[in-house]
């Protein structure tokens, strides 16, 4: 199973600034679940907090590595004994994250 953004289908100049908030809305929403400031999270991904800061303002999304670290996040916080964490993973998981089977 391959996780990609819902986001990946949009790729027309009219749909960038779409894509740019919705990423900002990911980031916002993770950071909270985390409740970690902007400085922490990017730490947390080994970014830069001028990166995370673009993205929460909706003016850069990350790229494809920052998105396997994302999503590497979100699948430890699914396995957190914290139940709350758990449950608000998966949710981000499923708002912003497309599964698709890959067949062998």
């Amino acid at each position: 199973m391959l996780l990609k953004p819902k986001l990946h289908r949009l790729q027309q100049p009219a749909f960038a600034q779409a894509r740019r908030m919705l990423f900002a809305q990911l980031v916002r929403e993770l950071r909270h679940t985390m409740q970690l400031s902007q400085e922490k999270f990017a730490d947390e991904l080994g970014m830069t907090f001028a990166t995370i800061n673009r993205w929460k303002n909706g003016r850069a999304t990350p790229s494809a590595l920052a998105l396997k670290q994302i999503d590497t996040l979100l699948n430890q916080l699914s396995q957190s004994p914290d139940a709350r964490l758990r449950e608000r993973s998966r949710a981000i998981r499923e708002k912003y994250f497309l599964k698709r089977e890959v067949n062998v």
